[in-house]
C-alpha cells in the first residue's frame, strides 16, 4: 500500500497544480509545465521509480505536449539574443498559450500581458533538441567522469588502502581514530563526487569492523565507540562535500544551473579558496566536537591500528594499478587547480579517463558496465534540462518578480543571509540533495537576480556551497545518512538531536565566517 501511494502522490501533486487557476501574469503552458516539474520533484523525493526515469519521463512528457517554447517569452522586455537564433524581435500581445501554438493552451481569465518574443516556427526537431540538450552540458560529463574516478579507487583498492593506512597511523586513541576517519574521507573527497560511494561505500565498510573489537554493538553498548565513529564519519563527509566542487555531484549540477541561468561560472580553485576557512575550521573541529558533545565511553583504541595493519598485510604491497590511479588523480587535481584558464575541467577529467583505460587502471568493460555512472549521466542530464525548462517557459521570471517585491527594503547583506539560511533549512523537507537543487536553486536564483543591489555572485556561492553541509540535518538528508542511521549505533532521537546541533553549527560558521571572508576576497 505504501508503494502504491508513493506512485500515486506525484500524479496527484501534478494534477492538483494543473487544475488550479493559472496565476495572474503567467501563461497556461508555463503553469502546466510547472505542474509536470512539481510531479517530477515529488517523484524524486518519494522514489516510486528510479530518479533518472522520473526525469526522463518529465522532459519527454513536456516535449510531447509542446509545453516548452523554442524562444522563451519574457514579459515586459525583449529576450536576449541566443546562439543560433535570429536577432529580429517581434512584439505581440498574446492570449494565453497562443504564441507558439501550444496544444494545451487555453484562454486565461486574466488579461494577457504584452510579450516580446522572437518569431518562431516550431519544427518537430525543436522539442527533441531541447530534450537532449542536457547531454551536451559539460558539467554532466564531469560528473560522469568523476564517478569513473570512484570506480578506479574501488577497482584498484587504493581507497581502502588510504583509509587503512590512516587508521593504522592515528587510531591509537579514540579521538585520533575519529580524525583518521575524517582524513580518509578528505583524501578521497576531491575525486569522488558520490558521497554515498565515498562515505557509505568506502569508509563505512571499513569502520563498521572497528566497534566489534571493543565489544561495542548496536544498542546498549553502541556508545562505547561505535556511535562516535559513525557520527564523526557522517559529520566529516558533509563538511568535505562542501570543501571541493568535485566532492558532491549536486555541487556540479548546481554550478551548471548557475551558468545556464545567470552566466556565473565557478572554477574548481575559486570554489576551494572561497570555502577554505569555513572548511578547515569545521573539518578540524568536527571529530573533537563529536568527542565532547557525543562522547565515547572508551577513550583509547589500541586494537584498531593492529587490525588495520593486518588488513593492509592481506592486501599486500601497493600495486602498479594503484600507483597509476594515484598519479592520474594527482594529475587531474593539479590541472584543475593551475590550468583552469587553459583547459576545461571536464576535458581534464575525460583525458584522465582515457589514460585510466590505456594504462589498465580500469578496463573499457568497467567503463561501459559501471551502471552508477551511466545512471547519474542520464539523471543529471534530464534534471539540467528540466530546470532549464522553467526558465524557457517564463515561470522563473514570473515567480522571481512576484517574490522579489517582498524582499525589497531589506538591507542587502541581511536579505542575502536570510535567503541562504532559508535555502539551508528547507532541506528538512527533502530526501535528496539533487531534488533540492533542481527544485529550489532556480527559484532562489531567479528571485535574487531581480532584487536591486543584491550581490548575485556572493549569493549564488552561498547557496551552492551549503549543499554538502545541509546533508547533516536528518536521517534521510543525503545518501550515506540512511546507511549510518541503519547501522543501529545512533538512536533515532540522538540522530535528530545531533543533526539539529551540527546543522546549526555548520550554518552559523558558514555564514558568520564565510560571508565576511568572501567579501574580503572581493566576491560580490
Amino acid at each position: 500500500m505504501k508503494q502504491i501511494w508513493r506512485a500515486i502522490a506525484p500524479i496527484l501533486a501534478g494534477g492538483a497544480i494543473m487544475l488550479l487557476p493559472v496565476p495572474q501574469g503567467l501563461e497556461p503552458f508555463a503553469w502546466y509545465y510547472f505542474a509536470i516539474f512539481a510531479a517530477v520533484i515529488v517523484c524524486l523525493v518519494l522514489e516510486p521509480i528510479p530518479p533518472a526515469a522520473a526525469g526522463l519521463i518529465g522532459i519527454c512528457l513536456a516535449a510531447a505536449l509542446l509545453l516548452v517554447p523554442v524562444h522563451p517569452p519574457d514579459p515586459g522586455k525583449p529576450a536576449p539574443a541566443m546562439s543560433g537564433q535570429s536577432n529580429q524581435t517581434q512584439t505581440m500581445t498574446a492570449a494565453a498559450g497562443q504564441d507558439h501554438g501550444r496544444i494545451l493552451s487555453g484562454t486565461s481569465s486574466n488579461p494577457a500581458p504584452a510579450l516580446t518574443v522572437r518569431p518562431a516556427k516550431p519544427k518537430p526537431s525543436d522539442e527533441i533538441v531541447w530534450v537532449l540538450s542536457g547531454f551536451s552540458d559539460a558539467t554532466v560529463w564531469l560528473i560522469f567522469t568523476a564517478f569513473m574516478f570512484a570506480a578506479g579507487y574501488e577497482k584498484t583498492g587504493l581507497g581502502r588502502r588510504i583509509s587503512l593506512m590512516l587508521i593504522r597511523k592515528l587510531g591509537g586513541k579514540t579521538l585520533g581514530l575519529g580524525y583518521a576517519v575524517a582524513l580518509a574521507d578528505l583524501a578521497l573527497a576531491p575525486f569522488m563526487p558520490s558521497i554515498t560511494a565515498r562515505s557509505g561505500g568506502t569508509i563505512f565498510p571499513i569502520i563498521k569492523n572497528i566497534p566489534a573489537l571493543y565489544g561495542s554493538a548496536p544498542g546498549s553498548s553502541s556508545r562505547k565507540i561505535g556511535a562516535y565513529l559513525m557520527w564523526t564519519s557522517l559529520a566529516a563527509t558533509c563538511v568535505t562535500s562542501s570543501m571541493f566542487l568535485t566532492a558532491l555531484a549536486p555541487n556540479l549540477l548546481a554550478v551548471s544551473l548557475l551558468h545556464k541561468m545567470a552566466g556565473i561560472d565557478i572554477s574548481w580553485m575559486e570554489w576551494f579558496k572561497a570555502f577554505f576557512p569555513v572548511g578547515i575550521i569545521l573539518f578540524l573541529a568536527v571529530p573533537y566536537l563529536v568527542y565532547k558533545i557525543y562522547p565515547p565511553e572508551l577513550k583509547t583504541s589500541e586494537d584498531a591500528p593492529r587490525w588495520a595493519n593486518e588488513e593492509l598485510a592481506r592486501m599486500g604491497k601497493i600495486t602498479g594499478r594503484e600507483i597509476s590511479m594515484a598519479c592520474l588523480a594527482l594529475f587531474s587535481l593539479v590541472l584543475w587547480i593551475f590550468a583552469g584558464d587553459y583547459l576545461n575541467a571536464t576535458l581534464v577529467a575525460l583525458v584522465a579517463l582515457c589514460l585510466m583505460v590505456v594504462l589498465g587502471v580500469i578496463s573499457w568493460e568497467d567503463v561501459v558496465g559501471y551502471k552508477k555512472a551511466w545512471n547519474v549521466l542520464l539523471w543529471f542530464a534530464t534534471l539540467v534540462t528540466l530546470a532549464d525548462g522553467l526558465n524557457k517557459v517564463g515561470f522563473l521570471n514570473w515567480f522571481a518578480k512576484s517574490t522579489s517585491v517582498h524582499l525589497t527594503g531589506f538591507p542587502v547583506l541581511a536579505a542575502a543571509i536570510v535567503l541562504a539560511a532559508v535555502f539551508f533549512l528547507v532541506h528538512y523537507m527533502f530526501a535528496s540533495l539533487t531534488a533540492h537543487v533542481t527544485a529550489l536553486l532556480p527559484v532562489f536564483l531567479s528571485s535574487i537576480l531581480l532584487i536591486g543591489g543584491m550581490p548575485v555572485r556572493l549569493m549564488s556561492m552561498l547557496l551552492v556551497m551549503s549543499l554538502g553541509l545541509m546533508g547533516i540535518l536528518t536521517p534521510y538528508a543525503t545518501g550515506p545518512s540512511p546507511i549510518y542511521y541503519g547501522s543501529g549505533y545512533i538512536g533515532s532521537g540522538d540522530f535528530w538531536r545531533l543533526g539539529l546541533i551540527f546543522g546549526m553549527l555548520y550554518l552559523v560558521v558558514f555564514l558568520g565566517i564565510g560571508v565576511p571572508y568572501m567579501l574580503l576576497l572581493g566576491i560580490w
